[in-house]
């Protein structure tokens, strides 16, 4: 099984931006406590702060991969693009957020991605990737 975590702005300065709302682990650190708990999946990831690249590195997986997990950040809340890519391709899509959404700022309990999504995992901090990953094993 070959899976890839898609992150979006900012998630490069986890362990260092807001750690009461993202912790303090980065997620270099995180990932590969991953790639140990799932020796079994073929499990890559990708980061940029740009949206137009996680758009491209949508399509260039989303017909070959078996799943994506998505973290698109403030794109969440902003890109129909992003949200298009996610219709556009066959590879399921899982979303994630690290907080709940919910619980934070009105802009950020809308997501255009989520109608595309095989489904949606949110405020189980990083533990939100490894819920995502399983739910491709299930």
């Amino acid at each position: 099984m070959k899976l890839i975590v898609i992150n979006g702005p900012n998630l490069n300065l986890l362990g260092k931006r807001e750690p009461e709302v993202y912790g303090s682990t980065t997620f270099e650190d995180y990932f590969s406590q991953l790639q140990e708990k799932f020796p079994e999946i073929e499990l890559e990831y990708y980061q940029s702060n740009i949206e137009g690249e996680l758009i491209s590195k949508i399509q260039e997986v989303g017909f070959t991969y078996d799943g994506i997990v998505l973290n698109a950040a403030s794109y969440t809340h902003t890109s129909v693009g992003i949200g298009d890519a996610v219709k556009a391709v066959n590879t399921p899509v899982v979303e994630v957020h690290i907080s709940n959404t919910h619980k934070r700022e009105d802009f950020r309990h809308v997501s255009y991605i989520s109608s595309g999504a095989k489904g949606v995992i949110l405020g189980f901090g990083l533990q939100s990737y490894e819920l995502a990953i399983k739910s491709f094993l299930s």
